[in-house]
Protein backbone atom coordinates (compact mmCIF):
# COMPACT_ATOMS: atom_id res chain seq x y z
CA UNK A 1 0.00 0.00 0.00
CA UNK A 2 1.19 3.41 -0.89
CA UNK A 3 0.97 5.77 2.24
CA UNK A 4 -1.02 8.86 0.73
CA UNK A 5 1.50 12.06 0.51
CA UNK A 6 0.95 14.68 3.06
CA UNK A 7 0.65 18.25 1.53
CA UNK A 8 -0.06 21.48 3.30
CA UNK A 9 -2.53 23.18 2.17
CA UNK A 10 -1.09 26.49 0.00
CA UNK A 11 -0.23 30.05 1.66
CA UNK A 12 -3.86 31.15 -0.06
CA UNK A 13 -5.78 28.42 2.45
CA UNK A 14 -8.62 30.31 3.59
CA UNK A 15 -8.66 31.76 7.29
CA UNK A 16 -12.25 32.00 8.42
CA UNK A 17 -13.17 35.70 9.16
CA UNK A 18 -9.83 37.10 8.49
CA UNK A 19 -9.22 39.81 4.94
CA UNK A 20 -7.40 38.29 2.19
CA UNK A 21 -5.09 40.55 0.30
CA UNK A 22 -7.05 39.99 -2.94
CA UNK A 23 -10.32 38.86 -2.85
CA UNK A 24 -10.54 35.04 -4.41
CA UNK A 25 -12.34 34.37 -8.12
CA UNK A 26 -14.85 31.85 -8.26
CA UNK A 27 -13.94 30.14 -11.15
CA UNK A 28 -16.36 27.45 -12.55
CA UNK A 29 -15.14 24.15 -14.59
CA UNK A 30 -15.95 21.16 -15.96
CA UNK A 31 -14.80 19.85 -12.21
CA UNK A 32 -16.92 21.95 -10.62
CA UNK A 33 -20.09 21.19 -12.57
CA UNK A 34 -19.31 17.70 -12.05
CA UNK A 35 -20.07 18.46 -8.16
CA UNK A 36 -22.77 20.46 -8.87
CA UNK A 37 -24.77 18.15 -10.55
CA UNK A 38 -25.18 15.92 -6.74
CA UNK A 39 -26.65 18.86 -5.52
CA UNK A 40 -29.36 19.14 -8.27
CA UNK A 41 -30.21 15.60 -8.48
CA UNK A 42 -30.87 15.44 -4.26
CA UNK A 43 -32.63 18.73 -4.79
CA UNK A 44 -34.83 17.31 -6.58
CA UNK A 45 -35.03 13.90 -4.59
CA UNK A 46 -36.07 16.18 -1.39
CA UNK A 47 -38.62 18.22 -2.90
CA UNK A 48 -40.39 16.06 -4.81
CA UNK A 49 -40.86 13.14 -3.03
CA UNK A 50 -41.31 14.95 0.03
CA UNK A 51 -45.03 16.16 -0.58
CA UNK A 52 -45.85 12.89 -2.40
CA UNK A 53 -45.30 10.89 0.94
CA UNK A 54 -49.17 11.17 1.60
CA UNK A 55 -49.74 9.74 -1.89
CA UNK A 56 -47.20 7.26 -1.31
CA UNK A 57 -49.48 6.55 2.05
CA UNK A 58 -53.06 6.41 -0.39
CA UNK A 59 -51.46 3.95 -2.13
CA UNK A 60 -49.85 1.41 0.08
CA UNK A 61 -53.00 2.21 2.46
CA UNK A 62 -51.43 2.88 5.32
CA UNK A 63 -51.42 6.27 7.56
CA UNK A 64 -49.77 9.23 7.41
CA UNK A 65 -48.05 8.34 10.37
CA UNK A 66 -46.34 5.23 8.92
CA UNK A 67 -45.64 6.92 5.71
CA UNK A 68 -43.50 9.34 7.90
CA UNK A 69 -40.75 6.43 8.88
CA UNK A 70 -39.78 7.44 5.10
CA UNK A 71 -38.05 10.38 6.89
CA UNK A 72 -36.86 8.31 9.61
CA UNK A 73 -35.28 5.89 7.29
CA UNK A 74 -33.67 8.80 5.28
CA UNK A 75 -31.82 10.17 8.20
CA UNK A 76 -30.91 6.55 8.75
CA UNK A 77 -29.50 6.37 5.64
CA UNK A 78 -27.50 9.68 6.04
CA UNK A 79 -25.79 8.88 9.48
CA UNK A 80 -24.89 5.88 7.26
CA UNK A 81 -23.19 7.68 5.07
CA UNK A 82 -21.19 9.63 7.65
CA UNK A 83 -18.91 6.20 7.96
CA UNK A 84 -19.37 4.92 4.11
CA UNK A 85 -18.36 8.28 2.35
CA UNK A 86 -14.76 8.44 3.70
CA UNK A 87 -14.01 5.10 3.47
CA UNK A 88 -15.66 4.97 0.01
CA UNK A 89 -13.24 7.81 -1.16
CA UNK A 90 -10.30 5.78 1.13
CA UNK A 91 -10.63 2.60 -1.07
CA UNK A 92 -11.74 3.44 -4.34
CA UNK A 93 -11.02 7.28 -4.80
CA UNK A 94 -13.40 10.18 -5.20
CA UNK A 95 -14.66 9.23 -8.86
CA UNK A 96 -15.22 5.72 -7.95
CA UNK A 97 -17.14 6.79 -4.88
CA UNK A 98 -19.12 9.14 -6.84
CA UNK A 99 -20.27 6.63 -9.31
CA UNK A 100 -21.34 4.19 -6.84
CA UNK A 101 -23.42 6.23 -4.80
CA UNK A 102 -25.02 6.98 -8.01
CA UNK A 103 -26.17 3.42 -8.82
CA UNK A 104 -27.36 3.17 -4.70
CA UNK A 105 -29.57 6.22 -5.51
CA UNK A 106 -31.35 4.03 -8.68
CA UNK A 107 -31.61 1.02 -6.96
CA UNK A 108 -32.91 2.53 -3.33
CA UNK A 109 -35.39 4.79 -5.82
CA UNK A 110 -36.93 1.78 -7.62
CA UNK A 111 -37.77 0.06 -4.35
CA UNK A 112 -39.26 3.36 -3.20
CA UNK A 113 -41.53 3.75 -6.73
CA UNK A 114 -41.99 0.24 -7.40
CA UNK A 115 -42.31 -1.72 -3.63
CA UNK A 116 -45.70 -2.88 -2.51
CA UNK A 117 -45.32 -2.25 1.08
CA UNK A 118 -43.54 -0.51 3.56
CA UNK A 119 -41.29 -3.36 3.80
CA UNK A 120 -39.90 -2.63 0.44
CA UNK A 121 -40.03 1.00 0.31
CA UNK A 122 -38.77 1.59 3.85
CA UNK A 123 -35.40 0.14 3.05
CA UNK A 124 -35.19 1.53 -0.89
CA UNK A 125 -35.48 5.10 1.19
CA UNK A 126 -32.37 4.11 3.31
CA UNK A 127 -30.53 2.76 0.52
CA UNK A 128 -31.61 5.86 -1.39
CA UNK A 129 -30.28 8.31 1.21
CA UNK A 130 -27.37 5.91 1.44
CA UNK A 131 -26.57 7.05 -1.76
CA UNK A 132 -27.71 10.61 -2.14
CA UNK A 133 -25.57 11.70 0.73
CA UNK A 134 -22.60 10.19 -0.12
CA UNK A 135 -22.57 11.94 -3.02
CA UNK A 136 -23.19 15.16 -1.28
CA UNK A 137 -20.26 14.58 1.10
CA UNK A 138 -17.63 13.39 -1.41
CA UNK A 139 -19.06 16.31 -4.07
CA UNK A 140 -19.22 18.68 -1.11
CA UNK A 141 -15.39 18.08 0.14
CA UNK A 142 -14.28 18.19 -3.69
CA UNK A 143 -15.51 21.53 -4.52
CA UNK A 144 -13.55 22.77 -1.24
CA UNK A 145 -10.18 21.36 -2.47
CA UNK A 146 -10.97 22.38 -5.73
CA UNK A 147 -11.88 25.38 -4.56
CA UNK A 148 -9.67 26.48 -2.39
CA UNK A 149 -10.29 30.51 -0.69
CA UNK A 150 -13.10 30.65 -3.30
CA UNK A 151 -14.64 27.10 -1.77
CA UNK A 152 -17.38 28.81 0.33
CA UNK A 153 -19.14 30.84 -3.33
CA UNK A 154 -19.02 27.54 -4.85
CA UNK A 155 -20.53 25.42 -1.82
CA UNK A 156 -23.23 27.81 -1.69
CA UNK A 157 -24.08 27.80 -5.26
CA UNK A 158 -23.92 24.44 -4.93
CA UNK A 159 -26.81 24.32 -2.86
CA UNK A 160 -28.31 27.12 -4.77
CA UNK A 161 -29.07 25.33 -7.35
CA UNK A 162 -30.17 22.33 -5.15
CA UNK A 163 -32.92 24.22 -3.25
CA UNK A 164 -33.49 26.33 -6.78
CA UNK A 165 -34.34 22.51 -8.39
CA UNK A 166 -36.65 21.59 -5.39
CA UNK A 167 -39.29 24.70 -6.41
CA UNK A 168 -40.08 22.67 -9.50
CA UNK A 169 -39.75 19.51 -8.07
CA UNK A 170 -43.43 20.10 -6.47
CA UNK A 171 -45.17 21.61 -9.37
CA UNK A 172 -43.74 18.46 -11.66
CA UNK A 173 -45.43 15.94 -8.91
CA UNK A 174 -48.57 18.40 -9.34
CA UNK A 175 -48.73 18.34 -13.03
CA UNK A 176 -48.44 14.51 -12.76
CA UNK A 177 -51.05 13.61 -10.56
CA UNK A 178 -53.08 16.62 -12.47
CA UNK A 179 -52.82 14.75 -15.49
CA UNK A 180 -53.08 11.63 -14.36
CA UNK A 181 -49.74 9.46 -14.02
CA UNK A 182 -49.70 9.72 -10.25
CA UNK A 183 -46.69 11.34 -8.23
CA UNK A 184 -43.83 8.30 -9.26
CA UNK A 185 -43.06 10.03 -12.92
CA UNK A 186 -42.42 12.94 -11.27
CA UNK A 187 -39.99 11.56 -8.37
CA UNK A 188 -38.54 9.43 -11.25
CA UNK A 189 -36.52 12.37 -12.86
CA UNK A 190 -34.47 11.45 -9.99
CA UNK A 191 -32.90 8.64 -11.54
CA UNK A 192 -32.17 10.37 -14.67
CA UNK A 193 -30.30 12.71 -13.32
CA UNK A 194 -28.53 10.37 -10.91
CA UNK A 195 -27.36 8.89 -14.22
CA UNK A 196 -26.54 12.52 -15.62
CA UNK A 197 -24.19 13.21 -13.36
CA UNK A 198 -22.16 9.80 -13.12
CA UNK A 199 -21.84 10.20 -16.60
CA UNK A 200 -20.36 13.86 -16.23
CA UNK A 201 -18.05 12.90 -13.00
CA UNK A 202 -17.19 9.49 -15.15
CA UNK A 203 -15.55 12.00 -17.82
CA UNK A 204 -12.93 13.61 -15.12
CA UNK A 205 -9.83 12.48 -14.65
CA UNK A 206 -8.52 10.84 -11.31
CA UNK A 207 -6.42 13.59 -9.79
CA UNK A 208 -6.15 16.86 -8.16
CA UNK A 209 -9.92 17.19 -6.52
CA UNK A 210 -11.52 14.02 -8.10
CA UNK A 211 -9.02 12.22 -5.14
CA UNK A 212 -7.36 8.98 -6.14
CA UNK A 213 -7.85 5.88 -3.79
CA UNK A 214 -4.69 6.02 -1.19
CA UNK A 215 -4.13 2.71 -1.87
CA UNK A 216 -2.63 3.50 -5.26
CA UNK A 217 -0.15 6.25 -6.48
CA UNK A 218 -1.39 9.98 -6.15
CA UNK A 219 -1.99 11.02 -9.60
CA UNK A 220 -2.27 15.04 -8.87
CA UNK A 221 -3.65 17.42 -11.62
CA UNK A 222 -3.98 20.96 -11.15
CA UNK A 223 -7.66 21.76 -11.44
CA UNK A 224 -8.50 23.84 -14.48
CA UNK A 225 -9.08 27.58 -13.79
CA UNK A 226 -7.41 27.28 -10.19
CA UNK A 227 -4.14 27.60 -8.90
CA UNK A 228 -1.80 24.76 -7.70
CA UNK A 229 -1.78 26.95 -4.64
CA UNK A 230 -5.00 27.10 -3.30
CA UNK A 231 -5.59 23.00 -3.91
CA UNK A 232 -5.13 20.51 -0.30
CA UNK A 233 -3.54 17.98 -0.20
CA UNK A 234 -5.20 15.58 -2.98
CA UNK A 235 -5.26 12.65 -1.31
CA UNK A 236 -5.98 13.53 1.55
CA UNK A 237 -6.68 10.48 4.43
CA UNK A 238 -9.96 10.56 6.13
CA UNK A 239 -8.62 8.93 9.21
CA UNK A 240 -5.84 11.38 9.57
CA UNK A 241 -7.88 13.10 11.85
CA UNK A 242 -10.59 11.65 14.03
CA UNK A 243 -11.12 14.67 16.43
CA UNK A 244 -12.31 18.18 15.44
CA UNK A 245 -11.12 20.92 17.03
CA UNK A 246 -11.67 24.37 18.41
CA UNK A 247 -13.35 26.15 15.47
CA UNK A 248 -14.05 23.06 13.55
CA UNK A 249 -16.13 22.02 16.41
CA UNK A 250 -18.06 25.09 17.07
CA UNK A 251 -19.05 25.45 13.14
CA UNK A 252 -20.38 21.85 13.14
CA UNK A 253 -22.94 23.22 15.72
CA UNK A 254 -23.59 25.47 13.76
CA UNK A 255 -24.59 23.31 10.80
CA UNK A 256 -26.29 21.24 13.36
CA UNK A 257 -28.61 23.99 14.08
CA UNK A 258 -28.68 25.39 10.78
CA UNK A 259 -30.34 21.75 9.90
CA UNK A 260 -32.19 21.38 12.95
CA UNK A 261 -33.93 24.89 12.13
CA UNK A 262 -34.56 24.11 8.52
CA UNK A 263 -35.89 20.65 8.81
CA UNK A 264 -38.03 21.91 11.91
CA UNK A 265 -39.84 24.56 9.57
CA UNK A 266 -40.36 22.44 6.79
CA UNK A 267 -42.07 20.04 8.55
CA UNK A 268 -44.47 22.29 10.83
CA UNK A 269 -45.03 25.61 9.55
CA UNK A 270 -48.06 24.84 7.46
CA UNK A 271 -49.78 23.20 10.83
CA UNK A 272 -48.46 26.68 12.21
CA UNK A 273 -50.43 28.61 9.51
CA UNK A 274 -53.26 26.62 9.78
CA UNK A 275 -53.50 27.35 13.19
CA UNK A 276 -53.18 30.94 13.28
CA UNK A 277 -54.56 31.85 10.04
CA UNK A 278 -57.19 29.55 9.43
CA UNK A 279 -56.01 28.83 6.26
CA UNK A 280 -57.20 26.07 4.22
CA UNK A 281 -54.85 22.96 3.02
CA UNK A 282 -53.95 24.56 -0.11
CA UNK A 283 -51.69 27.19 1.51
CA UNK A 284 -49.12 24.16 2.27
CA UNK A 285 -47.43 24.47 -0.71
CA UNK A 286 -47.47 28.33 -0.92
CA UNK A 287 -45.93 27.85 2.35
CA UNK A 288 -43.23 25.50 1.41
CA UNK A 289 -42.66 27.45 -1.66
CA UNK A 290 -41.97 30.72 0.17
CA UNK A 291 -39.23 29.19 2.22
CA UNK A 292 -37.61 28.17 -0.93
CA UNK A 293 -37.80 31.29 -2.62
CA UNK A 294 -35.77 32.78 0.41
CA UNK A 295 -33.45 30.24 0.30
CA UNK A 296 -32.45 29.91 -3.27
CA UNK A 297 -32.10 33.57 -3.61
CA UNK A 298 -30.17 34.10 -1.11
CA UNK A 299 -27.24 31.57 -2.01
CA UNK A 300 -26.83 33.10 -5.08
CA UNK A 301 -26.43 36.28 -3.19
CA UNK A 302 -24.30 35.31 -0.54
CA UNK A 303 -21.70 33.20 -2.93
CA UNK A 304 -20.13 35.80 -4.47
CA UNK A 305 -20.62 37.95 -1.09
CA UNK A 306 -18.44 35.46 1.04
CA UNK A 307 -15.43 36.16 -0.99
CA UNK A 308 -15.45 39.62 0.03
CA UNK A 309 -17.13 39.64 3.10
CA UNK A 310 -15.86 37.75 6.41
CA UNK A 311 -18.33 34.44 5.96
CA UNK A 312 -18.07 34.03 9.73
CA UNK A 313 -20.02 37.48 10.06
CA UNK A 314 -22.54 36.32 7.06
CA UNK A 315 -23.01 32.98 9.41
CA UNK A 316 -24.24 34.95 12.40
CA UNK A 317 -26.12 37.25 10.60
CA UNK A 318 -28.05 34.88 9.01
CA UNK A 319 -29.00 33.18 11.93
CA UNK A 320 -30.26 36.77 13.08
CA UNK A 321 -32.26 37.29 9.94
CA UNK A 322 -33.55 33.71 10.56
CA UNK A 323 -35.13 35.18 13.82
CA UNK A 324 -36.44 37.75 12.37
CA UNK A 325 -38.47 35.82 9.92
CA UNK A 326 -39.66 33.31 12.76
CA UNK A 327 -40.71 36.49 14.51
CA UNK A 328 -43.22 37.62 11.72
CA UNK A 329 -44.32 34.01 10.75
CA UNK A 330 -44.92 33.45 14.65
CA UNK A 331 -47.12 36.22 15.39
CA UNK A 332 -49.01 37.00 11.59
CA UNK A 333 -52.76 36.59 11.63
CA UNK A 334 -53.15 36.05 7.91
CA UNK A 335 -51.57 34.06 5.16
CA UNK A 336 -50.00 36.62 3.30
CA UNK A 337 -47.71 37.68 6.49
CA UNK A 338 -47.06 34.11 7.35
CA UNK A 339 -45.50 33.53 3.80
CA UNK A 340 -43.76 36.94 3.83
CA UNK A 341 -42.12 35.44 7.56
CA UNK A 342 -41.65 32.43 5.34
CA UNK A 343 -39.38 34.22 2.76
CA UNK A 344 -37.63 36.11 4.95
CA UNK A 345 -36.61 33.30 7.20
CA UNK A 346 -36.03 31.62 4.29
CA UNK A 347 -33.01 34.56 3.39
CA UNK A 348 -31.48 33.60 6.67
CA UNK A 349 -31.77 29.53 6.08
CA UNK A 350 -30.14 29.53 2.72
CA UNK A 351 -26.53 30.58 3.93
CA UNK A 352 -27.08 28.68 7.14
CA UNK A 353 -25.81 24.89 5.95
CA UNK A 354 -23.38 25.90 3.14
CA UNK A 355 -21.29 28.53 5.04
CA UNK A 356 -21.24 26.82 8.31
CA UNK A 357 -19.98 23.89 6.07
CA UNK A 358 -17.61 25.78 4.32
CA UNK A 359 -15.94 27.61 7.35
CA UNK A 360 -15.66 24.02 8.69
CA UNK A 361 -13.85 22.55 5.84
CA UNK A 362 -11.61 25.30 6.20
CA UNK A 363 -10.75 24.98 9.88
CA UNK A 364 -9.64 21.22 9.33
CA UNK A 365 -6.67 20.92 7.06
CA UNK A 366 -5.69 17.80 5.67
CA UNK A 367 -8.66 16.18 7.14
CA UNK A 368 -11.32 17.48 4.28
CA UNK A 369 -13.16 13.93 3.99
CA UNK A 370 -13.10 13.34 7.83
CA UNK A 371 -14.47 16.64 8.57
CA UNK A 372 -17.10 16.37 6.04
CA UNK A 373 -18.08 12.85 7.63
CA UNK A 374 -19.04 14.73 10.76
CA UNK A 375 -21.35 17.46 8.55
CA UNK A 376 -23.23 14.72 7.09
CA UNK A 377 -23.47 12.67 10.78
CA UNK A 378 -24.70 16.31 12.49
CA UNK A 379 -27.32 16.91 9.50
CA UNK A 380 -28.73 13.17 9.25
CA UNK A 381 -28.98 13.48 13.39
CA UNK A 382 -30.46 16.47 12.85
CA UNK A 383 -32.50 15.59 10.54
CA UNK A 384 -34.42 12.72 12.21
CA UNK A 385 -34.62 14.23 15.89
CA UNK A 386 -35.70 18.06 15.16
CA UNK A 387 -38.95 17.41 13.98
CA UNK A 388 -39.43 15.01 16.24
CA UNK A 389 -39.05 17.01 19.24
CA UNK A 390 -40.38 19.84 17.73
CA UNK A 391 -43.62 17.94 17.25
CA UNK A 392 -43.53 16.17 20.55
CA UNK A 393 -43.45 20.18 21.95
CA UNK A 394 -46.42 20.65 19.75
CA UNK A 395 -48.27 17.92 21.80
CA UNK A 396 -47.05 19.01 25.44
CA UNK A 397 -47.52 22.96 24.56
CA UNK A 398 -49.81 23.17 20.86
CA UNK A 399 -47.46 24.21 17.94
CA UNK A 400 -47.50 27.68 18.54
CA UNK A 401 -45.35 27.79 21.99
CA UNK A 402 -43.83 24.66 20.48
CA UNK A 403 -42.11 27.02 17.38
CA UNK A 404 -40.18 28.83 19.95
CA UNK A 405 -37.03 26.63 20.01
CA UNK A 406 -36.82 27.57 16.47
CA UNK A 407 -35.47 31.15 17.97
CA UNK A 408 -33.62 29.35 20.62
CA UNK A 409 -31.57 26.92 18.36
CA UNK A 410 -30.57 30.61 16.08
CA UNK A 411 -29.55 31.62 19.25
CA UNK A 412 -27.02 29.16 19.66
CA UNK A 413 -26.18 28.94 16.24
CA UNK A 414 -25.15 32.99 16.44
CA UNK A 415 -23.13 31.59 19.43
CA UNK A 416 -21.30 28.84 17.58
CA UNK A 417 -20.55 31.11 14.58
CA UNK A 418 -19.21 33.92 16.77
CA UNK A 419 -17.18 31.50 18.97
CA UNK A 420 -15.30 29.50 15.58
CA UNK A 421 -14.45 33.11 14.29
CA UNK A 422 -12.40 33.73 17.17
CA UNK A 423 -11.05 30.72 17.73
CA UNK A 424 -10.31 30.24 14.22
CA UNK A 425 -8.19 33.76 14.48
CA UNK A 426 -6.36 32.78 17.32
CA UNK A 427 -4.82 29.89 15.71
CA UNK A 428 -3.61 32.26 12.89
Amino acid sequence: MTPSPEVAPGPSAPVPGAPADAPPRLRRDATTFAFYAWFVMWGWVLYSFNPSVPLLAADLGVSNALAGLHGTAMAVGSVLAAFAAPWGIARLGRREALLTAAGLVVVGMLGLLLGPSLAVTLPGMVVLALGGNVALSAAQAGLTIHHGRAASAAVTEANGLGSGVGLVGPLAVGACVAIGWGWRPAVAVAIVLAVAAALLNRRRPVGGAMTPAHDAPALVAEPEGVETSTVEALALHPRSARTLHGPSRAFLVAVVAGVAIEMSTTFWSTELVREQTGAGAGIAAATTAGLLVGMTAIRFVVGPLSLKLSPVRLLAASFLVAIVGWAVLWTATTPGVAIAGLVVAGLGYGVQYPLACSLLLATAPGATDAAQARITMGAGVAVGVAPFVLGWLADQLGIHGAFVIVPVLAVLGVAAAVTGGVLASRRR
